[in-house]
């Protein structure tokens, strides 16, 4: 027997099966072949259609079945992944009414920001979690005040997984995890943020019933079966946004753990036991794949903009096209690049930063002196240098680190970078094979509450590597010291 899981982002849409029983990976596939187009209207928009997402899954769903020839009635259970924070509105026939806004659309922010200033931090910070910022609750808001013909025919808000499984089995529910992305689950009252939504003068009833993660959602019902190839009553039992899903691939699940992602940008996921938090605005707490009222397992969020993008920048610039040979030259330069320092925050405002836009940037640069090695390791370094500053950010907001867990690709595949960060704070770093879409499909088989079996067969699979802090970091701290003191130069200079 199979399981099959879907991981929809706004590039690509990923399909993986795995064995039921040994969780092992039978075959991954990713539609379309070229990135998915991103609509942006105005500056600061970004829109996809639904159904775009869906004509994709499809064809991959297809694709897997007849490429690894498997008999798709051996497949037991569902899970899905998707781009977090998204609107998708349906009207009372589940018709789409519009496309969807998606992540890294910023319309919103004013909304946001006016309903933390009305609301205080007391209410917002303890109910909440986060202040409610550019999320799916406030793009629902700009919707209402912008097009007010379209929102009067709202029946349904959603996520975009909430989506996909509506497509897949005709049932319109989400989750207390899709709830708490939309910054619209009020962890206090264990109950959806209806006072929000008032607020903001929307109707409560938009909202769709609740699911529990692990549970039978709905299956796939005829139309869905006939799309996908799939057959019907295959149930959905898993969805989660996908900075959470790719945490639980990684095997993070309880308290101390935190996800490390290296890609265009850098997220770093640490998980707490703790419905409490002094950062509102940096840091974003979202309900964990298996948070319950009775056990409360938040992941706090942290991104890094300006991470991978910048190495595959300078990977441009120089003309050299192989990885391997820009670490090479990377490492035959001595820790903190001989003074070079680099700062990587040049892919938008930075969250962390407090929305300021410092911007990329290579300082004390000697021309008699440095090179294109010197230029590489710094700007590993700089990349380092900001995760270990957002690991800063997340001990302030009373999180005890005690593992870090990190994918096979990207930034992790360099030694450089791994061991900067590991010896900065501290802790060793487990480098793991696996993909969202695998770990979505592997949910799909966990029993509620019975974690403990996932997490030994997932380590025993797919745990490939170990970077072990230098016993001796002083270098390491020196080029650190330095990289704040330049960046808290740039952040206080009057134009920022």
């Amino acid at each position: 027997m199979y399981n099959i899981g879907y991981d929809i982002g706004s590039s690509s849409v990923k399909v993986a099966l795995v064995d039921a029983k040994t969780q092992k990976k039978i075959a991954v596939v990713s539609e379309p072949a070229t990135e998915m187009p991103i609509q942006a209207v105005q500056a600061d928009w970004a829109e996809q259609d639904p159904e775009m997402w869906w004509t994709h899954l499809c064809t991959a769903t297809r694709r897997i079945i007849h490429e690894n020839q498997i008999d798709a009635k051996r497949i037991a259970a569902i899970g899905i992944s998707y781009q977090m924070h998204g609107l998708v509105l349906l009207d009372a026939d589940k018709k789409v009414l519009r496309d969807s806004i998606i992540w890294c659309d910023s319309r919103a922010v004013g909304i946001g920001a006016q309903a933390a200033a009305d609301l205080g931090e007391e209410k917002y910070g303890k109910h909440l979690l986060n202040a409610p910022g550019n999320f799916t609750a406030s793009k629902l808001k700009w919707v209402k005040e912008n097009e007010p013909e379209l929102y009067a025919k709202a029946a349904y808000y959603m996520l975009p997984g909430d989506y996909i499984a509506f497509k897949l089995s005709g049932t319109i529910a989400t989750t207390k995890n899709g709830l708490s992305e939309g910054i619209l689950w009020d962890y206090k009252e264990n109950k959806v943020a209806d006072w929000l939504l008032e607020y903001y003068g929307i109707s409560t009833a938009l909202t769709p019933t609740i699911v529990e993660n692990f549970s039978d959602q709905g299956s796939v019902h005829k139309a869905g079966a006939a799309a996908t190839g799939l057959p019907e009553n295959i149930p959905i039992r898993y969805r989660a946004g996908d900075q959470p899903n790719n945490a639980l691939s990684l095997n993070i699940l309880h308290p101390g753990e935190v996800a490390a992602t290296g890609g265009t940008s850098g997220v770093l996921f640490a998980i707490t036991d703790s419905i409490a938090a002094k950062e509102y605005s940096r840091i974003n707490s979202f309900a964990h794949v298996n948070y319950t009222a009775q056990a409360p397992t938040i992941g706090k969020l942290l991104c890094v903009n300006g991470a991978g993008i910048q190495y595959s920048w300078l990977r441009k610039i120089t003309g050299i096209s192989d990885y391997n040979e820009m670490n090479r030259l990377a490492a035959a330069v001595p820790i903190g690049s001989q003074g070079l320092v680099n700062l990587s925050f040049g892919n938008g405002a930075e969250r962390m930063l407090e929305n300021k836009t410092p911007g990329a940037q290579f300082s004390n640069l000697n021309l008699n002196l440095h090179g294109a090695g010197h230029l590489l390791r710094s700007a590993l370094e700089g990349i380092a240098f900001s995760f270990a500053y957002g690991m800063e950010i997340l001990q302030e907001d009373q999180l005890d680190i005690r593992v870090i867990r990190a994918g096979n690709d990207n930034l992790f595949r360099s030694e450089i970078f791994s061991k900067t960060l590991c010896s900065l704070i501290g802790h060793p770093i487990e480098i793991y094979n696996t993909t969202g879409a695998v770990g979505a499909a592997r949910a799909a088989g966990i029993q509620p509450n019975a974690f403990d079996a996932y997490s030994k067969s997932v380590s025993d699979q797919d745990r490939v590597g170990l970077f072990e802090p230098e016993a001796d970091n002083t270098a390491y701290k020196a080029a650190y010291s330095k990289w704040k003191k330049e960046l808290h130069y740039i952040l206080n200079k009057p134009n920022n």
